[in-house]
């Protein structure tokens, strides 16, 4: 079933059922500040900013990255 996320973020799906996966929040074990980040088998895709002012902010910039990096 398709769904509004699947419409609104298709290369975040895509890369969460092909790829890797993401980390969304803050993580004190990681050297960054990063607020969002996508990380595959091989290590560290892409990390975002340190804050953003919403959820999907922080959705559209790694769809935006997903999108280059696919």
């Amino acid at each position: 079933m398709k769904t509004l996320f699947d419409d609104s973020y298709p290369n975040i799906k895509r890369f969460v059922e092909e790829f890797g996966y993401i980390e969304i929040g803050e993580d004190e074990d990681s050297p960054s500040d990063s607020f969002i980040r996508a990380i595959n088998p091989g290590g560290l895709i892409w990390e975002g900013k340190d804050n953003y002012e919403s959820l999907d902010e922080a959705f559209r910039a790694l769809e935006k990255e997903l999108d280059e990096w696919i």
